[in-house]
């Protein structure tokens, strides 16, 4: 509206950009579900210690 459009993305470019997009998806995911399961882990440890 107010300047130009960017330049088109490459296809290695974008092919990267998908990569990336991908891996944070996936590391998001890890993350989840490693704060999800560490209650039950810390609770296990104290009941054994």
């Amino acid at each position: 509206m107010f300047g130009f459009a960017p330049p088109q993305l490459s296809k290695e470019e974008m092919e990267q950009l998908e990569a990336e997009a991908g891996s944070t998806v996936q590391r998001f995911i890890t993350t989840a579900v490693i704060l999800y399961i560490s209650p039950f882990l810390v609770d296990a440890v104290s009941s054994v210690l």
